[in-house]
């Protein structure tokens, strides 16, 4: 799985690396070292703007949504903390996925992602989890594949209240290799910025050719590092987090 990540580029450099067209000046996000499951996160998605026709063109935004996501048919946000990844060999399956899939795709920035290991001391003889930071060997901004859906809550009673929708993201994921791999057997999924728009264009929906556009994080050339267990309270956060363990 992909249960925790570093995404800490301003809107700025997001804006201009995915070519977006509209930015919510009104909605900031401070950069994160621990990107934690119901956080608000950017994402990168395309869709026509509410109350425009739909023959409309849709417009690429740059926009926060709550990660776990939320179907349209769930009773309450809560169902979001169980649905922060999406597997890839299932995605055409699962009820709470497969619409998103062909209708409501969107890419989530970061710097790199967590993933754990248990260990066992060699002193003490006792396992622990050991937390790794994996992440492109140049430095080089990751695009993770998502999905997003919308969610209304029945407790607002008009529609035109922004307060009445909820939009909520998962990350798809796949069988983990190279040197993600010998951490977790899971991984999330990438794009390059070649197949960024095939992917956010709504209009293109054919599952196996959404398939072939996603590939490993920086294809492959991953760079994995022992970092502080610090990272595993949800409260700390700080470029102190990637900080790689002395030998």
């Amino acid at each position: 799985m992909c249960g925790r990540y570093a995404s800490t580029r301003g809107p700025e450099d997001l804006v201009q690396h995915f070519r977006v067209d509209d930015l919510r000046v009104e909605e900031t996000l401070a950069p994160s070292w621990n990107v934690a499951p119901t956080d608000d996160v950017w994402a990168v998605l395309e869709r026509t703007p509410r109350g425009e026709d739909d023959a409309a063109p849709a417009r690429r935004e740059l926009r926060p949504l709550r990660w776990g996501l939320v179907p349209s048919w769930a009773k309450d946000v809560k169902t979001g903390a169980r649905m922060i990844n999406a597997r890839v060999e299932t995605l055409h399956d699962k009820p709470a996925f497969r619409r998103a899939f062909t209708r409501r795709r969107c890419l989530l920035p970061a710097d790199g992602f967590y993933e754990w290991q248990q260990v066992k001391a060699e002193d003490t003889g006792r396992t622990r989890k050991q937390p790794y930071f994996i992440h492109p060997e140049d430095g080089r901004l990751m695009a993770l594949a998502g999905l997003y859906e919308y969610w209304r809550d029945p407790e607002v009673k008009r529609d035109d209240d922004p307060a009445a929708w909820l939009m909520t993201c998962t990350i798809i994921t796949t069988d983990a290799t190279d040197a993600a791999g010998r951490v977790h057997p899971r991984m999330p999924l990438a794009l390059t910025d070649d197949h960024y728009d095939e992917w956010l264009d709504p209009g293109h929906q054919d599952p196996d050719a959404l398939r072939s556009l996603l590939g490993r994080p920086a294809d492959g050339h991953l760079d994995v590092r022992p970092v502080s267990p610090a990272v595993n309270n949800v409260r700390n956060n700080g470029p102190h987090l990637l900080d790689a363990l002395p030998p």
